[in-house]
């Protein structure tokens, strides 16, 4: 028996549309579940913490703010296992594990993938599954998010245009296992896994089991150059830059002389000045076997 876990406003409607045609295939596949329809986040967390307390995978079919707000609490029980189905806009960890973005197709992990454990992120006490990111990154994002739903994965790119216009370079200090850099610029992101976005390849590198974060900043250019490379970003090209820096390390102090707030999985997580970690085989995912 598995719990599914669904946000049914998750993609713009995107989840609840899939819905009958995940239960059937499970249904095909033999796959015993009971449907939980979420309320909000909280509400999600409580019904993963209950699915894990009953021993059932808690398998989520939303976006990946869902996963990593759902992996915050399955973090707490060792033995907890966690599903994932593509239902939101992004899906980017369904893209980097390996989950197919069809959503029948993707019910076949559930049913006979591997339970490996992954890394998470941390910002402050709170669960990422993919790419935490701040500076220019905090306005695409909140733009992105107040975006119209049928706009689909190229809000994301939406938002970067809309946010560019009124941009202006910040001063930050990252200071990465102890390592201090300062630099002024675009962005800060801590990247547990490769993409966000959409299909975004901010880290090109990064690995969901190495006990570090990727960290990416993105030093002053243009904002012409900045629309040149953009494009590159989506595979992983931009690291190329000589202005791109690719640090890592599993520990990351961040500050600016702005406030910013930290987006991950397209959520608000925190707010600078904050501290990000890397939590090494924090939880259990169903991946193709």
């Amino acid at each position: 028996m598995i719990a599914l876990i669904v946000n049914p406003h998750a993609g713009g409607g995107r989840a609840a549309k899939s819905l009958p045609q995940v239960q059937a295939r499970l249904r095909t596949l033999g796959v015993e579940h009971h449907t939980e329809l979420t309320r909000d986040l909280p509400h999600a967390q409580q019904l993963a913490r209950s699915a894990a307390v009953a021993g059932e995978p808690a398998v989520v079919l939303s976006g990946d703010g869902l996963v990593g707000a759902v992996a915050h609490v399955l973090r707490g029980h060792p033995n907890a296992v966690m599903g994932v189905l593509p239902g939101g806009r992004g899906n980017d960890f369904a893209r980097v594990a390996g989950i197919p973005l069809d959503v029948e197709e993707a019910c076949e992990v559930i049913a006979n993938g591997e339970p490996r454990a992954v890394d998470v992120g941390d910002v402050d006490g709170r669960t990422f599954i993919g790419i935490a990111s701040l500076g220019f990154d905090s306005e695409a994002n909140r733009i992105a998010n107040e975006a119209p739903p049928q706009l689909g994965a190229l809000v994301y790119a939406y938002g970067a245009l809309r946010a560019l216009a009124a941009w202006k370079h910040a001063s930050y200090e990252v200071v990465v296992d102890g390592e201090a850099r300062a630099f002024s610029g675009w962005s800060v992101a801590c990247a547990n896994s490769k993409a966000y976005g959409g299909g975004m390849f901010m880290a090109p590198d990064a690995d969901l089991h190495d006990g570090k974060l990727d960290v990416v900043i993105s030093e002053a250019t243009t904002k012409a150059k900045f629309l040149r490379v953009l494009p590159a970003i989506f595979k992983g090209k931009h690291v190329e830059e000589p202005t791109v820096h690719v640090l890592r390390g599993a520990e990351v102090r961040i500050s600016a002389d702005r406030p910013f707030t930290v987006y991950a999985d397209g959520d608000p997580i925190g707010e600078l000045p904050c501290t990000v970690r890397a939590v090494q085989d924090a939880v259990k995912v169903l991946l193709p076997a």
